[in-house]
Formats: C-alpha cells, structure tokens, sequence
C-alpha cells in the first residue's frame, strides 16, 4: 500500500506531521513526513488517525490561534509590552489587518494540513484490510469528526472555501461546506463509542457524544433550530455528562477530562509532557512575582464591565488572573506588567515552560446547555429555554434569568454565552454568527466594517492560486 504524493497550493500542503501528545494513543514517533513509497508496514489506522490528534499541539494554536479568535474581539486585548506586537496580534486587536496578516496565513494552513491528514488517515484505513469492521470505522470516524471540526473553523472564518478532497482553488458555497461537515459529523455519530465505553487509555478519543455536539454546534451557526435542539437534547439526555458543581473546577488539572468534558485537546499523561506548544507561556504573567509568560491574550476591560455587571464573580475569577492576585495553588502573581490575564491557560505545574500540560477545552456540556436554550427559544419554547439558560445560571450562584419574551431572551442567552464561555476561543465567531460584530466592536473602540464579516483569503494563498477568489473588501 503506497501514499499518493498530492502537489497542492503553499498553504493547502496536506503535510503528514506525526507528532506525539502525552496521552498514550498520540504517543507516535515524530516522523516529519510520510513519504511516497512507506508501507503499511510502517504505518497503521491507529499511528495515522492519532497524527491528526496531534497536529492541535502544534505552535499555531499557542499563539496565531488565540489572535484570531480572541484577541480581534471585545473579549480581549494584544497585552505583553506595547512594543511588542506579537508579529501581528496588535494590528488583529485595532482591526486594523490586511491579508497579509500572518495568523490568518498560518491558522488558514494549519486547518487545511490538518484536513489533509485526516482524508489520507480515512483512505489509508479504508484499504488497510482491518478485519475487525467496528474497529476499521471507529477509526475512520475519529478522522471524520476531526476533519469536520477544521472545516468549521475555516467556514466560520472564511465563508465560502475549498472543499480540499473536491477541489484545491474552487471556493464553494458555504452552505455546501456545512453539508459536508454534517456529513462527517453524521457518519461519526453512528460510529464513535460513547465516553464511557473507551479504555482509559483512550481518554480524550473523539466521542459519540463529541460528534452529537459539534454538530449541534454546527446547526446553531446555520440557524437550524430544531436540528440543534435534537442534538443539544441528545447529549444532555446520554448520561455521559453531567455539570461541574464548580466552575472554577473545570480549568485545573483536577478537572480534564472531567464529568463536563465533551472534547478537550490532551496536553498530559501520567506525567507533565508535550501539550500544545507555548499555549500557557505566551498568555501567562508578564513580569512581576510570577514572570511566567509574555503576557498576551489578556481579558479586556470590556469583559471585566460585563463580568461586574451581571455580578458574576465565580466565572469572572475563574477566567481572569489579576495583577497582584495569590493563586488557588499559591502562586504570587506579583506586579506585573498588565493588570490581567487568561486564567484559563495558567498551568500550575510547568509555569512558563514551553511544553504545557494544559489541556484546552473546546466542547464541555455548558455550552451545550446554551446551545439547547438558544435553540429552543427561536423555536418558541421560551420556558425550555429559560430552564436550560438558568441551570448555567445556577452552577455560578446567579439568580434566575429575569428575561420574558422571545427577544428579551435570545440577548440574555447572548449575554450568558459570553460570560460562560469567554476566552474559550468562540466569542468572535458568535459576534459575526449573531450580527453584534459591528456594535460590540465599536462600543469596543474598534473600526469595525463589513468586510470583517469574514477574514481575508490569505496573501500568500492568492499568490499561489491567482484563480482563488478573494473575500469582498480584502
């Protein structure tokens, strides 16, 4: 069984970059590239769906990643030193980028190599000759719902693009785009076990539960209400997951992999090892008693108002350090060189160290919860929604919604999103997704335009394929 070398576009390359995670089922040897002519003697299903796993511990989604999902919001600001712009994370939080910039360049690649390696991880498994066909398709769905969760970012960034296993320069529809997400999403359902049923070995593996929530996810940014519910529902009624009594909980060691958690990249094994690269250093402490990271990614003022307004302190101090702040395990912050950071990215345990054994948590039952009451309400059901907005509400101590009516209710689910999930890296998708873009970003202080809707093809990208179509206004 030989690999096909695929000549692709710079920035489409679908490189094989086998490195390892802690967990012991990303634990490959780093191979940088799959060559024409390896064997399935060197290579199999497993080795290749875990080198997809791995491709998230890569050093884009320590700093080119937040920069495009939080820092261009009102959620949060450049931080670190006003001299250093980060490469360009000062031009991304003024809105004030051009195609040029490079964490759309890199985020752009990152996605699509990563969609590369899982179609080959999927092909590969489908003439591998796996006997065991529950195995063989377990497998393939992992590959499936990884794939499907690079195309969602790229969708909710780009708009129309490339469905690379189609075409390599021809932009489709958005909505077909979502088709073939829900596609995968949908094959990953019937095939991925339920949390329960992995090894604990495989903890962290992608779900059946996983799948049911991104996709439920995936309905709610196309506004297709009922679908989301059903799925939202589907979860929530699985017995798999359940909320953390302490929300705070949920970002220290104690709580990966927690009763919450529906899908979390794995940053640590039995001992502090290989997470996503600089993750924790480049948002922790700038400076001070601390001094255990550059400082960026830091929790806008703006954010800090709207945590003091619903007078949320459990989420607010679970999600911001504050200068001069004693940690839970400690730790002196000191007087550092801003007065807040991303708590949700502090390790206790390596501190500043390049490898981090933070785990990032992108999918837990919370968001779930939001996703049913968003969805229930559009639908009219605006008891159901208040019940699920306010189980979220309860969790942090805050009194039940006082919203009635369906409006009222659609901007206090908003509002909840917000505070719930701030610097879990959504809050500008859900500001583009909801049309608040363009007030949240000039209450913000930020020039936004129209053209900010979507992000800016790459440069580099339309250099390469001049026949690509760039986004309107870039």
């Amino acid at each position: 069984m030989k690999f096909k070398n695929i000549n692709i576009a710079l920035l489409m390359a679908a490189g094989f970059m086998i490195t390892g995670c802690s967990k012991d089922f990303l634990d490959v040897p780093s191979r940088e590239i799959i060559e024409a002519g390896d064997s399935e003697e060197n290579f199999s299903p497993e080795v290749l769906v875990n080198g997809v796993y791995g491709m998230f511990t890569d050093w884009n989604y320590g700093f080119s990643f937040m920069g495009i999902t939080e820092i261009i919001s009102d959620n949060s600001d450049k931080g670190s030193s006003p001299t250093d712009t980060g490469g360009d994370k000062d031009i991304l939080d003024n809105l004030t980028f051009t195609s040029t910039a490079g964490s759309f360049a890199a985020m752009w690649e990152q996605w699509y190599k990563s969609i590369g390696r899982a179609t080959n991880s999927i092909q590969f498994t489908e003439e591998y000759g796996l006997t065991d066909e529950n195995l063989k398709n377990r497998y393939i769905a992992e590959a499936r719902f990884l794939r499907a969760l690079n195309y969602f970012w790229l969708v909710r960034g780009w708009g129309d693009i490339p469905i690379q296993e189609q075409d390599l320069i021809k932009r489709v529809p958005a909505s077909e785009v979502y088709d073939y997400i829900e596609a995968d999403l949908k094959f990953a359902i019937d095939n991925l076990p339920e949390k329960s049923k992995y090894a604990a070995k495989d903890l962290g593996r992608a779900t059946k539960g996983a799948a049911q929530g991104l996709l439920a996810k995936v309905h709610l940014y196309q506004g297709e209400w009922q679908q989301a519910y059903d799925m939202a529902q589907a979860v929530i009624s699985s017995g798999e997951y359940a909320l953390e009594p302490n929300y705070e909980k949920i970002w220290r060691l104690e709580g990966e992999n927690g009763s919450e958690s529906i899908f979390e990249v794995q940053a640590r094994g039995s001992s502090i090892a290989h997470g996503i690269q600089q993750y924790s250093q480049t948002q922790g402490p700038r400076g001070g008693a601390a001094g255990i990271g550059w400082g960026f990614n830091t929790p806008s003022e703006n954010l800090l108002n709207a945590f003091n307004a619903e007078n949320d302190a459990i989420r607010r101090d679970a999600t911001i350090i504050f200068r001069n702040e004693t940690m839970y395990d400690g730790r002196k912050i000191g007087n550092t060189e801003n007065e807040m950071y991303n708590e949700k990215a502090y390790s206790s345990a390596n501190g500043g160290a390049d490898d981090t054994d933070k785990n990032l948590r992108y999918l837990r039952l919370g968001e779930v919860y939001l996703i049913k009451a968003e969805a229930a309400n559009e639908l009219g059901n605006t008891a159901e929604a208040l019940t699920a907005l306010n189980a979220i509400r309860s969790r942090v101590k805050l009194p039940n919604s006082t919203a009635t009516g369906q409006t009222a209710i659609r901007q206090a689910i908003w509002k909840e999103r917000r505070l719930e999930l701030a610097m879990e890296h959504d809050r500008w998708f859900d500001l583009v997704r909801t049309k608040q873009a363009e007030a949240a970003m000039k209450a913000a202080g930020k020039p936004f335009q129209a053209k900010h809707y979507l992000f800016p093809i790459p440069d580099n990208q339309i250099i390469q394929t001049p026949d690509m179509i760039q986004n309107t206004g870039w």
